[in-house]
């Protein structure tokens, strides 16, 4: 749920500070590498497939799309992370990674109640992760039913449609009608959401500072950043071949990768253009931003972390619905020790003291131009090998 740009020469020498930006602001990705955005196919005959052929384009922490899935009991799915995938730098509690674990099973339940099914969800089947390390338990079994009284979710209409969109935001503030429905949207999960516009200048002011501050730590933190250059994709080859992480499409890019100028195994230094620009560009995108919701649990077990993952994954659908984009910002939230400050600011901007409390999604919110889809990796790729 959080994808950036980056590019350095090799040598020290900047070329360019990209944008906070998007898999689909550059220039188009392969088709391959959203060939899943299409849906399934119309002749698939197990319906689990079909189901989960929606449920693998809910969004992710860094895209890495951390799901993987088993598939030999008849009936029945079977939910395990891909440990392979987490980010020990800037999500070291893998908070992040079960919220993106729970807008799997959300988009999942949609799609299957668009089939008539019931999809009786049981969290960590043998037993809860503790609060900093995950294993190879399941995060969840799901076993699917027929039931007369299942009716569709309007939300299932808005998946293939929903994307983040980090692009700039118009200036007016999301209508009334639009809010209330993405509060609404929440009410299955036990969540408090909030939102803040320009009714509250100064509290929205305040929300600009905090997310400011909060990426500019992130950027200029060696670890932090570099954690981020592992999963960068840059031109048609790489996208094609990962379908996963941020990637970076543009000409210019492209060529100074095949010319072997760009060096990802370096962080930006803290005063380099490629680091000052993205600070500027965001700076100026924050600015203008005219409102942000967020969602706070009490509580921060890893079943409240699934669900606040379900619960986002709603409030972005229904956001959609109502043509708006929704961008989180996820780095004040991280718990890292450089953003210890961001974090205290924001969870007291929110009347959220931790640890009874924790925000769990915060991102800003408004009008802004259509974005394309980021790459999938295709159900395939998800599949236990032995199923």
């Amino acid at each position: 749920m959080n994808r950036r740009h980056f590019v350095r020469l090799a040598g020290g020498g900047v070329v360019l500070g990209a944008s906070a930006g998007l898999a689909g602001c550059s220039s188009s990705l392969p088709p391959e590498a959203t060939a899943a955005w299409r849906g399934p196919a119309a002749d698939v005959a197990d319906v689990r497939r079909w189901i989960l052929s929606y449920a693998i384009l809910a969004p992710h922490s860094h895209n890495l799309q951390s799901w993987l899935v088993d598939l030999r009991q008849p009936g029945e799915i079977t939910l395990y992370c891909d440990l392979t995938r987490l980010l020990p730098e800037t999500d070291p509690l893998s908070r992040q990674i079960m919220m993106s674990q729970g807008t799997f099973l959300e988009l999942l339940d949609i799609a299957a109640r668009q089939k008539g099914l019931r999809a009786d969800i049981t969290l960590f089947p043998q037993g809860e992760f503790g609060p900093v390390a995950l294993d190879k338990r399941p995060v969840a079994r799901i076993v699917l039913a027929a039931d007369a009284a299942i009716q569709p979710d309007p939300l299932f209409a808005e998946i293939l449609r929903r994307h983040t969109n980090r692009e700039a935001y118009e200036a007016r503030e999301p209508a009334a009608a639009a809010v209330q429905a993405i509060a609404a949207s929440v009410a299955p999960h036990p969540v408090r959401t909030g939102f803040a516009g320009g009714a509250q200048p100064d509290v929205l002011q305040k929300h600009r500072a905090i997310a400011m501050d909060a990426w500019r730590i992130e950027l200029v933190t060696p670890r932090t950043i570099l954690e981020s250059f592992k999963v960068l994709r840059v031109g048609p080859r790489e996208i094609a071949q990962h379908r996963d992480g941020l990637s970076i499409n543009t000409p210019m890019v492209r060529a100074l990768t095949a010319l072997g100028l760009f060096d990802r195994s370096k962080a930006p230094a803290p005063d380099d253009a490629a680091t000052t620009g993205q600070i500027r560009d965001f700076n100026t995108k924050m600015a203008a931003t005219p409102a942000f919701f967020w969602m706070v649990t009490e509580g921060n077990d890893r079943k409240t972390q699934v669900n606040a993952g379900r619960a986002y994954a709603r409030a972005q659908l229904a956001a959609t619905a109502h043509g708006l984009a929704m961008q989180p910002l996820s780095q004040a939230l991280q718990e890292y020790p450089e953003q210890a400050q961001p974090y205290a600011a924001i969870h007291a901007l929110l009347q959220a003291p931790p640890p009874r409390y924790t925000v769990q999604m915060w991102a800003r919110l408004g009008y802004a131009p259509a974005v394309g889809p980021s790459p999938r990796r295709g159900l395939q790729a998800h599949l236990i090998k032995s199923a």
